[in-house]
This record gives C-alpha cells, sequence and structure tokens, in this order.
C-alpha cells in the first residue's frame, strides 16, 4: 500500500528534523574541538613553524641510533614486561570482585554500588606516574613501585569495562537462575560469568598490551624497566642512545600486540 501525501511529507519532515538534530549535534562536537585546539596553542602557527628546526636538529643528532649498550638494556627489558604482566593480574583479581559491586544487577545494595563506582572513579583519577612516584617514596626505586601503581590504576579502569559488560549480561539466564532458587553466588557463577567471560579475557589483554606501553615510561619517576634506561639517556643528550632505546621498545611493543592479537584470536 502506497503512503499518502500527508504520511509522505510527515516522514520527510520527520527525516530533515533528524538531519538538523545530527548537524547541530556534529557542530557542537566541531565547536568543542575548535576550542581545545584554541586553547592548546595549535592555531598559534610562529610558534609552530620555530619548532620544526630544532625538531630536525634533534632528530639529525640521534642519527645513526647507538647500541652499543643493548646488553645492558636486556634486563630493564625484562623487568618492563614482568611490570606489564604483574600489574596486569593485579588489577584483574582487584577488578573482578570490585565488578560486582559495581553492577547495578549485582550489587547488593545502591550504597555499596555508588561506593564501589567512587572508588573506580578513584584510581582511574589518579594518574599511573602519580601513583608511582608515591610507591616509589613508600618502598623505594626498582620495579616493585611500578607494578604495585600499574596495577592500582589499570583496576580503575578493568572494573569499570567488567561491570559494564556484567550489566549488559543476558537478564534470562539470571532470572532462570534465581527461579530454580540459586544462590547470588551460584547465579554469578553459573548464569553471568559464561555470558562476560569472553569480554573480560579480551579487555584483559587489551590492558597487558597498555600496561606494556605505560611501564615502558615508569623509569620516569625511578620505577625500573626499559624507561630508566631511557630517561638517563635523554639526561645526558645522548641522543643515539635515546633513539636506540626507542626503536628497542618499539619492537618490544610490536612483539606484544602481536602476541595480544593472537591471543584474542584463540580465544574468539
Amino acid at each position: 500500500m502506497s503512503a499518502s501525501p500527508a504520511e509522505l511529507a510527515r516522514y520527510l519532515e520527520g527525516s530533515r528534523a533528524g538531519e538538523r538534530a545530527t548537524a547541530a549535534r556534529l557542530g557542537a562536537v566541531g565547536a568543542v574541538v575548535i576550542a581545545a585546539f584554541y586553547f592548546t596553542g595549535l592555531f598559534d602557527a610562529q610558534r609552530l613553524a620555530e619548532g620544526v628546526p630544532a625538531l630536525a636538529k634533534i632528530t639529525g643528532e640521534m642519527i645513526p641510533p647507538d647500541f652499543a649498550r643493548w646488553k645492558a638494556w636486556l634486563r630493564p627489558i625484562l623487568d618492563t614486561l614482568a611490570m606489564s604482566i604483574g600489574g596486569t593480574a593485579i588489577a584483574v583479581a582487584l577488578s573482578v570482585p570490585l565488578a560486582f559491586l559495581a553492577a547495578r544487577n549485582t550489587s547488593p545494595h545502591p550504597l555499596v554500588y555508588q561506593a564501589a563506582r567512587m572508588l573506580l572513579n578513584l584510581l582511574r583519577a589518579i594518574p599511573d606516574l602519580i601513583m608511582g612516584i608515591l610507591f616509589v617514596a613508600a618502598v623505594g626505586f626498582g620495579a616493585l613501585p611500578g607494578v604495585i601503581a600499574l596495577g592500582l590504576h589499570s583496576a580503575g579502569m578493568v572494573a569499570k569495562f567488567f561491570a559494564e559488560a556484567v550489566e549488559h549480561a543476558d537478564a534470562r539466564p539470571i532470572e532462570a537462575a534465581r527461579a530454580a532458587g540459586a544462590s547470588d553466588l551460584q547465579v554469578i557463577a553459573r548464569a553471568i560469568l559464561p555470558q562476560v567471560l569472553p569480554q573480560m579475557a579480551d579487555t584483559t589483554i587489551y590492558r597487558w598490551e597498555f600496561n606494556f606501553r605505560a611501564s615502558t615510561v615508569m623509569g620516569a619517576v625511578g620505577a625500573g624497566g626499559i624507561g630508566l634506561e631511557l630517561i638517563g639517556s635523554l639526561r645526558i643528550l645522548d641522543y643515539p642512545q635515546v633513539l636506540a632505546i626507542l626503536i628497542t621498545i618499539f619492537v618490544c611493543v610490536a612483539i606484544v600486540d602481536t602476541i595480544g592479537g593472537m591471543l584474542r584470536r584463540r580465544l574468539s
């Protein structure tokens, strides 16, 4: 049955209204982006132009890279890898219980839900480098403060993703388990976890990849790893060695990302 002229007119008017609303939202986002560019100096053409020769000079001083001390970087690279794995493990161990407390459909009480959400916000709000500084002051230099800082900071984000996965779990198996007389723990174990485990595993792998990259800069605050070698070379202006370390970090990140991709494909 063909639409009447009045129905067609209403459809076209609604379509135009939707297009105008979309254009208005895009315009608002564009205005915010332009304001951010302005306040950060991205429109300062003179300043940007003056920085090009300085950047070219530093780049020229980096070439060729100096790999003479590559043997001395093996242990820091292992420390960096260990920090990323340990930090991710700490984050997941903390995130699993926090996620169920911070999910509306599994939290035992609204106050517990709000408290858990506030804790996750706090963990995300404190940058990992700031946590690194605090734990260096508390436990001394080395990889230990780095792994604790990465673990706590990562828990804020990982638990948030876990909680959202729990909240979006299909309610039908949950209702069926409760109707069968299952306890809250049994509902979580039998009706929720099987649904969200693939998403949790995917989030964990992504966070491990991120933590490896983050752990490379933990050396800036004395938390060990290859980042400590990088900061040391920058301080003495040994730019060829800086480039060599950056290339080493790039290769390691590429390897970790490849391993993460393989793990995700195996779990999918």
